[in-house]
């Protein structure tokens, strides 16, 4: 069994999931990042598992062999933007009977998420559409909805999930008798 990883509410706790997060990211074993920076497998491991902290020297060999900056391992989480569903600003996609509302940040460009609420009934253009994306992704979230598209109908239930490339022509409907709660996932 793989032990679980438990952290001290120091900056250590970071700055050795980070560094374990760039070493593999660089497709590097620990051993190999030992050899390279002139450490033991052991130490690497502990500075890892933030059992130890490394000394300056040290922490310098590991990160020039993993070619980033140690300020890297110490800088806060620039890119974590929280949007409260009550602050989504309201988009209009198209359709009748439905509700959007943009719950990640306006700025996100490569991946957005809309959760719509769609009213019994409600439906999209009665013409197929694309979306401007590489990759669609429809997650219902509660009630029954309806996704067409060329020669095909998906009849979806809470919990299901249909991806689909963003290029591919669809159109949509709520065939249920109360609202339907889901999310649309646009990926570039």
């Amino acid at each position: 069994m793989k032990a679980l990883p438990i952290e001290s509410s120091g900056h250590s706790a970071a700055v050795g999931s980070r560094l374990r997060n760039h070493r593999r990211r660089s497709h590097m074993t620990i051993d190999q990042l030992a050899s390279a920076a002139g450490l033991t497998k052991g130490f690497v491991s502990r500075v890892e598992r933030d059992m130890t902290s490394p000394s300056v020297d040290s922490l310098v060999r590991m990160c020039q062999v993993l070619r980033i900056d140690v300020g890297e391992l110490f800088a806060g989480p620039t890119d974590v933007e929280l949007v409260r569903l009550g602050d989504a600003p309201h988009v209009d996609l198209g359709g009748r009977g439905i509700e959007e509302q943009l719950v990640t940040p306006t700025a996100q460009r490569k991946v957005q998420v809309i959760r719509a609420r769609v009213a019994a009934g409600g439906r999209g253009e009665d013409a197929m559409y694309s979306m401007d994306c590489e990759t669609e992704v429809l997650h219902l979230i509660s009630g029954r909805f309806r996704l067409h598209v060329p020669d095909r109908t998906y009849d979806l239930e809470a919990g299901d999930t249909v991806t689909f490339p963003g290029s591919e022509p669809h159109t949509w409907e709520n065939p249920g008798a109360e609202d339907a709660v889901l999310l649309w996932i646009l990926a570039s």
